[in-house]
């Protein structure tokens, strides 16, 4: 009996510092800043912290020669990050990513097109035509109506930067069957683009995008579905075209040498559960990759996701672009300069 105390006594210590541990324990999040992260620190952080204990700390912009070279010198302060997918492949071939832990994520509820050994997915969504009613007499119907300026007059808003999207949408717009986008034609593609570059306002943000579209400087162009609808909620004016919509995504992936791996492996878990994802959606208008979270969805939403516009829709080769977006990437910027 003398041993008793001793014994509860630290045994009450050794539960007291398992405690202690576990709520200092954190990890770093990185994305791209804007309104999708405040989404995604609503629908997933705040929500893992407060089931788990573990602090979940912001960070960002995404930044791809930071990450790289984090794991090449082995000083890495991120945990997870949210990337593109054409990085996602790649930097899971050069060996720069953990490998997911599948007893966490439940792999064969999430879409096929967005999980891979060493990435799951983040969000999707679709490139959509947009356009302001009030500097068009009339609606445009298709890829084609960008590079029509006689019936539909006024600038475009495309995406800046080189990765999968627009030089697939010129090419569908100037006849390619989507079945036969890929190995991307460039030469026709880049032409195509030719013709409208005088008229092309290139947009490097969600943000910046609403401003051209909302304000006339664009009458139509090249968006994000989600930043589209988001300024359908509070304008009549701002419409939408969903034929052959051009779906990506993002993911999210552990920097490989992460100090904070387990934690990074549960959040993924946490993230890419039915109603994280769920939840996500219903902030973001992004689209759930996880199969179970649509129904989760209310149908007023679910019908402004890119999930509802199937039938037309156009999945980007993701794998193609890991494999070519460097050196797509190099004549992109040399023909912007031009």
């Amino acid at each position: 009996m003398g041993l008793a105390r001793p014994v509860v006594v630290l045994l009450g210590a050794l539960w007291m510092a398992v405690q202690v541990a576990q709520a200092q324990e954190s990890l770093t999040f990185v994305s791209w800043g804007g309104s999708t992260q405040a989404a995604q620190q609503k629908a997933w952080a705040e929500p893992f912290s407060r089931a788990t204990g573990i602090a979940v700390k912001q960070a960002g912009p995404t930044d791809y020669a930071a990450f790289k070279a984090m794991v090449e010198s082995g000083e890495v302060i991120w945990d997870v990050v949210d990337v593109e997918p054409d990085f996602a492949l790649r930097a899971g071939r050069e060996g720069l990513l953990e490998p997911m832990d599948f007893k966490l994520i439940a792999q064969p509820q999430i879409d096929p097109r967005f999980v891979t050994l060493y990435a799951v997915g983040s969000f999707y969504f679709s490139f959509v035509l947009g356009y302001n009613s009030e500097r068009l007499a009339a609606a445009p119907q298709g890829w084609a109506a960008l590079f029509d300026t006689a019936n539909f007059p006024g600038k475009r808003a495309l995406y800046k930067w080189p990765s999968p999207g627009v030089l697939e949408m010129a090419l569908l717009a100037d006849g390619v069957a989507a079945e036969h986008l890929y190995p991307l034609d460039l030469d026709r593609a880049f032409a195509k683009l030719e013709r409208i570059k005088a008229d092309i306002r290139w947009w490097d943000s969600g943000e910046e995008s609403q401003r051209l579209l909302t304000s006339g400087e664009a009458s139509l162009g090249m968006f994000w579905n989600g930043r589209v609808n988001a300024l359908q909620q509070s304008s009549t004016t701002i419409g939408i075209g969903w034929r052959q919509n051009l779906v990506s995504g993002d993911f999210l992936v552990i920097p490989r040498g992460a100090k904070n791996a387990a934690a990074a492996k549960r959040f993924l878990g946490f993230a890419s559960s039915p109603q994280a994802q769920a939840d996500f959606a219903m902030l973001s208008g992004y689209a759930p990759v996880n199969l179970e979270s649509t129904s989760k969805v209310p149908a007023v939403l679910a019908d402004s996701l890119p999930s509802a516009h199937g039938d037309s829709q156009v999945t980007l080769d993701f794998k193609y672009w890991s494999k070519h977006g460097e050196a797509i990437a190099e004549r992109w910027y040399a023909w912007q300069r031009q």
